[in-house]
């Protein structure tokens, strides 16, 4: 049916998906030819884990193998629900820049925790662009009731993993979630993992400094620190594509590990 950055999906046909988690990498809207071993395996377990963890209708059936899982079809919403709980990432430039605003007591040092949770969904394209209430409005994306419900679903599905991230000596800084329309109602779908979250490890948290990644953030801060991720956008600016650039096996090996342990100190089992 259709390869995706990091899964590819079938359709059986008879209402359902196959998901099958590959262990390819992307970055920065960038795919790469190196794979990330294991990561496959974690994403779809992590899925599993979530759906099941999470008292919320969502599309989830059933796991046929290390890698497979099996969802219903649905029609996705075009919009992706992302929920910012520490003042990280892209919200740093976008509050600067004054395209986003916060509340004037709030805390901008880097990495510092937000007063509340922040809904700031975007579209869905090659580039996800960030859009508030009314701008989703505007673009037809959702209705107002279903914008607001998306809204408050997003942050009590956020809490909720805070605190089970919390009990296993983690901070879930932020998450993704994307819904669907299915049997007339707007149901959780896709995936959930640390393709879909930045998660840090409480005892090294400090703010005011860059965090010590358990998820994909540590492929982008590679790629910052070593200058790829201007070059990504300098050949965006000419019209090309940009040329991902080789990872290096101790970085491959390092995100192998944290991928491994997250997932087994927040669920509790063995990969």
């Amino acid at each position: 049916m259709g390869s995706g950055k990091v899964k590819d999906v079938y359709d059986l046909e008879d209402g359902t998906l196959l998901f099958k988690f590959s262990d390819r990498v992307s970055a920065y809207d960038v795919k790469f030819k190196d794979e990330i071993p294991k990561k496959g395996e974690v994403l779809c377990k992590f899925a599993e884990f979530w759906f099941n963890e999470l008292k919320v209708p969502n599309h989830f059936v059933k796991t046929q193998s290390k890698t497979e899982m099996i969802v219903k079809k649905m029609k996705m919403l075009p919009i992706e629900c992302v929920v910012r709980g520490y003042f990280y990432g892209s919200l740093v430039s976008r509050w600067k820049s004054g395209e986003i605003k916060l509340p004037k007591d709030a805390d901008t040092r880097l990495a510092a925790k937000l007063v509340e949770p922040i809904f700031d969904p975007t579209t869905k394209s090659t580039h996800d662009i960030p859009v508030d209430k009314t701008a989703a409005l505007e673009r037809d994306l959702v209705t107002e009731g279903e914008f607001d419900w998306l809204s408050d679903t997003s942050i009590k599905i956020y809490n909720k993993m805070v605190g089970i991230a919390d009990a296993a000596g983690f901070i879930l800084a932020d998450l993704k979630l994307e819904f669907g329309r299915l049997d007339g109602k707007i149901t959780l779908g896709d995936s959930i993992g640390p393709d879909e979250y930045r998660l840090w490890p409480k005892s090294s948290y400090e703010v005011g400094k860059i965090q010590d990644a358990y998820d994909k953030q540590l492929l982008r801060d590679w790629l910052t620190e070593n200058g790829y991720q201007k070059q990504f956008e300098d050949a965006r600016a000419r019209g090309e594509e940009p040329v991902a650039p080789k990872i290096p096996q101790n970085l491959i090996s390092k995100m192998t590990e944290r991928y491994v342990t997250a997932y087994e100190k927040l669920t509790g089992h063995a990969l």
